[in-house]
Parts: structure tokens; sequence; C-alpha cells
């Protein structure tokens, strides 16, 4: 009976055992990291313990904090090499307390805020331990010093690293088994990281953008963390593109932000330009239609082929300018952008995100137009107008499809409008999603316009072919000049901070 008590006794303990293991490691699944913890939805202390526990009330992943040593060797929290005017390496830890944060905490020391961490079992704690600027041996003190308290304290489980000093990062990795270390300079490339032992990256996002480190990264198994993201476009781009996690002043936007993204009801990024470059839009994604036709219209523009003058990249947007200037038989030129062929898609979410020109007499335009013509000629195989603007009616939006059954030149078209007031002063998200069964239109997220599939034929229901996006502003022509053109509103710019499309 002994023995089977002691035995008994064993198995709880293991079991016990596995139980704390468990309940250590369920950690929150999202890719939110507070920025210093969470601080300014409620205007508290950067670093400071109310701070962190503010994040840990809304659930994040992880909260970011930052760590300094004191002239006496003591590791405090604090972001800025200066505590409220005083030098910490150059002040003791008593003199700094002499200081107080705006809730009335003092600079919390590590070991106090390891403490408060351990005391949860969701939230990572994100230490980034600064550079001294003090050579690298006041470093390697600095890192040793904070593996030790952590090991004294047993916290390894809640604790991953981060650091702008490689060798910070990498006197970690050889010191600490298992420790996860990322790198936040953002001047090294995945394949070095993954060599030194790094297990991710933490880059601005802006590095991600101009590297396209995102994919090479995922492929070496590295993860991807991307600093500091405040606003919801940057948001959005990450998510899209499968990031681990995002470090904001901002968790509280970013959770909202998760819960619309196209990526929380399943879809994937097949394609998107972001418009990160300068000069022409690349031509590896876009090309042109060009000519003076009236288009169908009787449009007043001249299509302008890869002109600057019309189409351009600057300061993260694409600007389609149209310019009251004489080109061969017309007074005005612009630019009509559609996608190359190697994009085209069938069934799939389409955004845009843009700010639209003002002015009568303009006719901005996002649609989309068949690849192949599988029907015939326009209106037989299609036409998706994802949003449709005429300056005269300044308050209005449109979103429309044309069949053979259903177009313009017979009265029979199919739609809806939106009512905007800010879409010449803010951007905003047009989409659609395509189905087999059916299309709906969107403007920031409202859907305000479905169109079924009716399976009564072709001359109903031609979008089960793929199709090609078109990116242009007109001038004039039987809808858009219906009421003049204003003269004083040239030059007049659509701007379009990204597109993106994604399938299931």
């Amino acid at each position: 009976m002994k023995q089977l008590s002691i035995a008994g006794l064993l198995v709880l303990m293991i079991s016990a055992s596995g139980m704390a293991q468990k309940t250590i490691t369920s950690w929150n699944k999202n890719q939110v990291i507070a920025h210093r913890g969470a601080w300014k939805k409620n205007n508290l202390p950067e670093n400071s313990i109310a701070s962190l526990r503010q994040a840990f009330k809304i659930n994040c992943f992880g909260s970011e904090f930052d760590v300094h040593m004191t002239l006496d060797s003591i590791l405090v929290v604090n972001h800025d090499p200066t505590f409220l005017g005083m030098p910490i390496s150059k002040s003791t830890y008593t003199q700094l307390l002499t200081k107080k944060l705006s809730n009335g905490e003092s600079v919390p020391t590590l070991k106090s805020y390891l403490k408060e961490g351990m005391k949860q079992k969701k939230t990572k704690l994100i230490l980034e331990l600064k550079p001294q600027n003090m050579g690298k041996e006041r470093d390697e003190f600095l890192a040793e010093s904070a593996l030790q308290m952590i090991r004294n304290l047993k916290a390894e489980a809640w604790v991953e690293y981060i650091s702008f000093s490689y060798d910070i990062c990498t006197y970690i990795i050889s010191h600490m088994p298992n420790a996860k270390v990322a790198y936040l300079a953002g001047d090294v490339a995945p394949e070095k990281l993954k060599a030194d032992g790094f297990a991710g990256s933490d880059y601005h996002y802006s590095v991600f953008q101009k590297n396209n480190w995102i994919a090479p990264s995922k492929k070496l198994g590295l993860t991807v963390n991307a600093w500091t993201v405040n606003t919801e476009p940057e948001m959005q781009w990450l998510l899209a593109n499968e990031v681990e996690f995002i470090t904001t002043n901002e968790p509280e936007l970013l959770f909202e932000t998760i819960k619309k993204s196209p990526i929380s009801s399943g879809w994937k990024l097949k394609w998107s330009d972001e418009f990160n470059g300068k000069g022409l839009p690349n031509p590896t994604n876009w090309t042109y239609d060009v000519g003076g036709t009236g288009w169908g219209n009787n449009e007043k523009q001249f299509y302008t082929n890869a002109d600057t003058l019309n189409a351009n990249v600057d300061k993260g947007s694409l600007n389609i300018i149209v310019r009251k200037t004489d080109k061969e038989n017309k007074n005005y030129t612009s630019a009509r952008l559609a996608t190359r062929k190697k994009f085209d898609w069938k069934y799939g979410r389409l955004e845009v995100r843009a700010m639209l020109p003002k002015g009568r007499g303009l006719w901005p335009a996002i649609w989309m137009l068949p690849t192949d013509w599988k029907y015939g000629s326009w209106p037989r195989s299609g036409e998706i107008d994802v949003m449709e603007h005429v300056g005269y009616d300044p308050d209005t939006i449109h979103g429309t499809v044309h069949t053979k059954s259903f177009n313009h030149t017979i009265n029979t078209q199919v739609g809806k409008t939106i009512k905007s007031d800010t879409h010449y002063s803010e951007y905003h998200i047009y989409a659609m999603e395509w189905y087999e069964d059916h299309i709906d239109i969107f403007m920031d997220g409202n859907k305000y316009f479905s169109f079924k599939n009716s399976k009564k034929g072709i001359d109903e229901w031609p979008f089960d072919q793929p199709f090609h996006l078109l990116l242009n502003v007109a001038v004039g022509g039987n809808w858009g000049g219906a009421k003049g053109i204003d003269e004083t509103i040239f030059p007049a710019t659509m701007k379009i901070d990204y597109v993106r499309v994604f399938q299931k």
C-alpha cells in the first residue's frame, strides 16, 4: 500500500508539473505587442507597471519594455537614456528615485517588472536591452546582468529578447540556450540572422516593404515582427502579409483592425502594389491604355503612355493626374492603368485605398474588364465598376455591373450608391468581393451593393472568367461631362495608396 501511495503521489506530481508547464506556455494567440506597455489610450506613463498591467488586461501577446543600467549597476525600465531629465547611466538608482512618473510610480526596476509579469501567464515580456554607448564590455555586462536576474527569478518562459545592438543579441544567443532573440536595426538580411541563431527579425515596417524580406524570413523559419505600427493602413498591409507580430502604441486599434482584416475572414493575399517606389508605376505590374478616341463615352482626355506627368509614384501613393494640356486632338491628358495579364483573376476580393479628385467634369474610376472577352465584345463579357464618381454629383459614390442584359446603353444597368463627404480629403477603401454566385461592393467595409447570379445564362452573368483591374480619371464624356467641365480645377489628382487582391 505504501509503495502504491508513493507511486500515486509521483503520478500526481508529474501531472501537476505538466499542468503548470501547460499553463505557463498558454500565451495569448494574437499578433499584438504593446510598445512600452498599453499606455496611450488611458494616458498612462510609458514603460510603467500600470501600462504593463493594461497590456495584460487587453490580452496582448506581448508587452515590450526597455532596460538600462544605472551608475551603480541597477537595471531599470525606461525608454530614453534619461529619466525625467536625469541621465540613467550617470545616476544612481537612489538619485532616480527622487523623480516620479505622472501616475506617482517610481522608475521600475527590471526585477519589479519581471515579478509583475510573472503574476500572469498569458502575455509575454518582450525585453529590449538598450546599448549603453559605453563600449562593448559595458553592453555585455548589461546583458549578463539581465540574464542572471531572469535565471534567478526563473522567468525564462516569460521573456523574449530584442536589441538594436547585434553584439548584445548574439551574446544572449550564446549565453541563454533556447532564448528567442530578434534584432531591431533592420540592416541584416534574413539569411544572416538565421545563420547566427536568431529566432526572427523585428524591423521597422518600412524595411519589410523596401526589401521584401517577409517571404524569405518565413521560408527560413524566422518570425517577423514589425515596429512601430500605429495606423490602420500599415497594420492591414502587415496582416495581409501574415506577419507573426506587430508592435504598436495603439494595441486597441490593432485588435479592431485584426477583426476587420480580410485575413480574419479566410482571404489570403495573392498580389498587391503598395506604391513604395518613386517615378513611374512598376512596369512589371502595370500597362497603359493609350489614346484619345473618346473610349466609347465621348470622353475629352488623351490617355498617355508611361508619362510621369500623368502617372507617377511618390511618397507611398500612385498619382493619376489630369492636366489641361493639348495632346493630339484633345485638350486634356490623363492616364488609364491596367494590371498586366499575369495578375488577372477569377473570384476573390479586391481592395483599393484611394482619395478622389474634386471637380465638375471629372470621372474617376476603379473598375474591371474581362481578360479574354470570352463571350464577345462589351457589354456581353461584362464589366464590374468597383467605384465610379462624377464630379457634378459630389457626395455620391457608385458601384455598378454591366452585362448584355444590364447596361447603361439600354438604361438597365444594375448598381447602387453610397454617400460620402470626405472622399476628396481622406483615403477610403473601395472593395469588391466576387464569388461564383454573387458580387458584393463595399466602401470602408460597408456593403452597399450586391449582384446575384440569376443562373439564367451569360447575358445576365458573364462573371465566370478572369478579369483585370483598371484605374483612371476621365474628363467629360456622356456621364462625367453631363453638366460641363469646370476649367479651373486642373491639374486634378486621384491618389491610390494601395491595390490588394485576395483569394480564398
